[in-house]
């Protein structure tokens, strides 16, 4: 047996509405929005007295971010909200986009931070951006 794609990333969040939000700006299309619970749901994932709301985007391409917002139990916060590139665990997300410099000024009109960004050789434009709950995204504009 094969692995036949990737379905989604799972990013549990405080904000479910700004992040929601970051990541349609990014031009990510929404595909649903739900509240689970219960004794299933907390044993899939190995905790009791669930209750979260899951928001389901996609790119373009068919690949999936879910957002989860956990009702209970509390969320649990691990390390700084804007953690360093070089923090151990999953540091960014990155896309390719179109009109790179379109991207970066429609997130950051809407309280997304510029990280950096750089043009590496004469084959991509790159910019890593922080979003709300401290989520870095990568966008990489192929030239030419």
């Amino acid at each position: 047996m094969t692995i036949k794609r990737m379905d989604n990333v799972l990013i549990v969040v405080d904000d479910l509405d700004a992040t929601k939000a970051f990541f349609i700006d990014l031009g990510l299309t929404l595909e649903g929005e739900t509240t689970v619970e219960g004794p299933l749901i907390g044993k899939l994932i190995g905790l009791e007295d669930v209750r979260a709301t899951l928001v389901l985007l996609r790119t373009p391409d068919g690949q999936g971010i879910e957002l989860d917002k956990f009702h209970t139990p509390a969320p649990v916060r691990f390390g700084p909200v804007d953690a360093p590139l070089n923090t151990l665990g999953i540091r960014r997300i990155m896309f390719a986009v179109e009109d790179i410099e379109r991207v970066i000024g429609r997130v950051c009109a809407h309280g997304a931070e510029l990280i950096g960004e750089m043009q590496y050789e004469n084959v991509y434009r790159l910019a890593y951006i922080r979003g709300p709950e401290g989520i870095v995204v990568g966008l990489a504009e192929q030239l030419g």
